[in-house]
């Protein structure tokens, strides 16, 4: 290792220094490197053992990097879904003396997936649907903190599972720019439209290469990210007029930016004039209002679709179990935790627990117990649903939280015992209140 290494970082972990810094990122040696899928990328990028973690090392500029890097910190700040930054390495000499360039060290993100991992043969027409409407609500969040973007693209995007949807995250900032006074509607428009023109290339592609689902239209795809795009920025931002003994509407405007995960810290409400007209418009909105709220009940970190589903759960064991209580809602929360939720997770092998993420886990325990029910004509106990679910479902998916590859034989492991497994239900074995919503 080259004495001249330069490392930034606001939290350095000591491993960085045992990794072959004085090596082209291309030669380093196979047991460095992390057998991660990752996307299209203008600049070499490997995934990359970090003592227990992994992390993502591109090489590049000093310049782009560092300012990527102050970027992606940026935007954690503003709780925007991003990669987390790791460090810049800089001044990086080969063996022989030749200079080597600098890198961006970010974390990898368990549980993601680059869009072309989302699909075993070829994307199927409700995938590529649900990735544009998550990256369509990744732009608008952006777009509020008032980030332009400025290379939109599925590429540069990571998916991870959110209750029969997908959360985006922005892998690649370097392209970026944050504007304190927020963005003109023309930089908004302007990302929008590099995002319609990526995305629809990026499916012909798939096309091309008979990987996309003979009744996809990519070109129609694509274009519906700025029908998803202008539907949500219109609910969240746009002004709404009434008539003042229509004063019940402010409520429910409130409710529905709710229903679609977001919290309204302020409202500007003007009258005009000595007219009855009321026009109202959100000042401040946060996203992740359910999610919020699951993490502050139970202390479970879930994306919001997650924990929208979650929450319905908990809603409907406090009905089942404690119909005539009121004002307790934080120590039903903690019983439900103890008997429904945590039962359930520390009831899965070992060595399954890196297929899904818990929320995500019991989110699907929850569907495919409603779906047996259905099938068989009886309530399923959640129990019995549980050892159903691991060793039809579970046992046979990919590990979305390190590897992701196709699965090529199927491992020989104990079946679940559930007679000692105390779960209370509690849950409703219809899912229409919640479905509709997501």
């Amino acid at each position: 290792m080259s004495a001249s290494l330069s490392i930034t970082s606001a939290v350095t972990d000591p491993a960085l220094l045992d990794l072959p810094w004085h090596q082209p990122l291309e030669l380093w040696p196979d047991d460095t490197i992390a057998s991660l899928p990752k996307g299209i990328s203008r600049h070499l990028v490997r995934f990359v053992h970090l003592g227990d973690v992994v992390v993502a090392v591109k090489e590049t500029t000093e310049e782009m990097a560092r300012r990527e890097y102050d970027l992606l910190r940026t935007l954690q700040r503003l709780d925007i879904p991003c990669v987390e930054p790791a460090a810049v390495i800089t001044e990086r000499v080969a063996d022989d003396g030749e200079a080597l360039l600098p890198v961006l060290v970010t974390r990898h993100l368990r549980f993601s997936l680059p869009y072309r991992a989302l699909y075993s043969q070829t994307l199927r027409p409700d995938t590529a649907t649900r990735l544009v409407d998550a990256l369509a609500l990744l732009m608008v969040r952006l777009h509020i903190a008032g980030f332009f973007w400025g290379d939109v693209s599925l590429s540069n995007t990571l998916f991870r599972r959110d209750a029969g949807a997908f959360a985006a995250y922005l892998v690649d900032a370097e392209t970026g720019q944050l504007y304190e006074g927020g963005l003109s509607n023309g930089q908004r428009e302007n990302d929008l439209e590099i995002a319609r023109v990526n995305i629809a290339g990026e499916l012909l592609d798939l096309e091309a290469g008979g990987r996309l689902d003979e009744d996809i239209d990519a070109i129609e795809t694509s274009n519906r990210i700025i029908e998803s795009y202008r539907s949500l920025w219109k609910e969240l931002t746009g002004w709404e007029s009434f008539d003042r003994s229509e004063r019940w509407r402010i409520t429910d405007r409130v409710e529905r930016l709710n229903d679609l995960g977001f919290d309204i810290e302020e409202l500007a409400i003007t009258t005009d004039g000595d007219s009855t007209q009321v026009r109202i418009r959100p000042k401040v909105v946060d996203a992740g209002h359910h999610s919020r709220r699951l993490l502050r009940l139970t202390g479970i970190d879930a994306e919001e679709n997650q924990a929208r589903r979650l929450l319905n759960d908990l809603d409907a064991y406090a009905a089942q179990n404690h119909p005539d209580r009121e004002g307790d809602e934080e120590v039903v929360a903690h019983e439900w935790l103890m008997r429904v939720f945590e039962p359930v997770i520390r009831a899965v092998p070992k060595d399954l627990r890196g297929k899904l993420e818990g929320p995500e886990l019991f989110h699907q325990l929850l569907e495919h117990r409603w779906y047996r029910s259905q099938d068989e004509g009886r309530a399923i106990p959640l129990a019995e649903a549980l050892s159903s679910y691991i060793d039809t479902v579970l046992r046979h998916r990919r590990d979305e939280a390190t590897m992701i590859a196709p699965v090529t034989e199927t491992l020989s492991l104990p079946v679940l015992d559930t007679s000692e497994i105390e779960i209370v239900e509690g849950d409703e074995l219809a899912p229409g209140s919640w479905r509709d919503k997501v």
